[in-house]
């Protein structure tokens, strides 16, 4: 029909909707039989997850509907995670959640701007008990797909340091910016960095161009003991004679990234402390700073009882179960029809 451009259609199949249709059922009676209590928290928030690589959608509350750019300042979630934890500090019980996140500046075929995302915490877990947990939802999530049936099961639980090692050829958590420069030249990854930009930049760069691809190609691989500058909101570990690691942990399938877990940290204070250092790092980066959220601190100062907590994109793992390249292929209406 003429004027007709047909730009208001999915770009998901409906054969790929029903699987994930059927994809979310299973999480869900995963969840059920576990007995966590599926939880909602708010989308929009006066406070957000401070982090250097994450940036938040800024919207306004307006006090008059007729002057929308004047009044409070709120944010589209980045994760559920803050309100999840004041959840917890309240008395909660296990939970989950699958809701939206938002993000801003990632556009791409691993990478919408709106995404669904599966977080759960578990009281009393630490990062070995969530990586076990992590590994068998993943499985149970994928019944009865192809990509079920090519890979070897359960996950691979496999350190960082090894990893990197193994395809770096170098210690991540003692090498140094000089080692990170050489090992780049040996194995010809192209980048624009220098001897005066920070490990992390160096680290994420060979990670990511070195490490990551190679990482669950037969067997899914739970990657842990992150650097500890590499954090976030997980604990530090310390053991005598050997660097400080941060309990993270992530899983990977086909190199790509899927969940990211923390065995989580419980005191204010270095929260404090770390969301300065992430300011910092934001305004060094030509971005602004962004606002804690200071219930989430007031409720941990309270006390967030122990527990570990992990982060599924869920539409990156349809994409990897029905064998697409990109989430346009998952997702009704990305954010170009969106």
């Amino acid at each position: 029909m003429d004027g007709v451009s047909g730009d208001f259609r999915p770009t998901a199949s409906w054969e790929v909707l029903r699987l994930r249709a059927g994809m979310l059922r299973r999480l869900r009676a995963y969840f059920d039989e576990a007995g966590y209590l599926e939880v909602e928290t708010p989308l929009l928030s006066a406070g957000t997850v401070i982090d250097r690589h994450l940036d938040p959608f800024q919207t306004t509350l307006a006090f008059d509907p007729r002057q929308p750019h004047q009044g409070a300042t709120f944010y589209l979630q980045t994760s559920p995670e803050l309100c999840m934890k004041r959840l917890l500090a309240a008395g909660g019980p296990n939970m989950y959640q699958i809701t939206r996140s938002f993000r801003n500046g990632e556009a791409g075929p691993l990478h919408n701007p709106e995404f669904t995302i599966v977080e759960w915490y578990a009281l009393g877990h630490g990062m070995k008990e969530q990586m076990a947990m992590l590994g068998d939802l993943a499985e149970s999530a994928l019944q009865g797909t192809a990509l079920h049936a090519q890979l070897s099961w359960p996950a691979e639980p496999l350190s960082y340091a090894s990893a990197f090692e193994q395809h770096v050829g170098l210690n991540p958590h003692t090498a140094q910016v000089d080692d990170f420069q050489a090992a780049a030249q040996r194995l010809q990854v192209a980048h624009s960095l220098t001897r005066e930009t920070d490990r992390d930049a160096w680290l994420d760069l060979l990670i990511v161009e070195r490490v990551q691809p190679a990482l669950g190609t037969a067997r899914p691989v739970i990657l842990y003991d992150f650097p500890a500058s590499q954090a976030a909101l997980a604990q530090v570990r310390h053991t005598p004679n050997q660097p400080p690691v941060a309990e993270r942990f992530e899983l990977y399938i086909q190199g790509v990234e899927l969940a990211n877990g923390y065995h989580e940290l419980l005191s204010a204070a270095v929260l404090e402390q770390r969301n300065r250092v992430q300011n910092g790092w934001r305004v060094q980066d030509g971005k602004g700073e962004l606002p804690a959220d200071e219930r989430l601190l007031d409720a941990m100062r309270t006390g967030l009882p122990p527990c570990s907590g992990v982060a599924l994109g869920f539409d990156r793992l349809v994409m990897l179960a029905a064998q697409a390249k990109s989430l346009a292929e998952v997702i009704a209406f990305p954010i170009n029809l969106a």
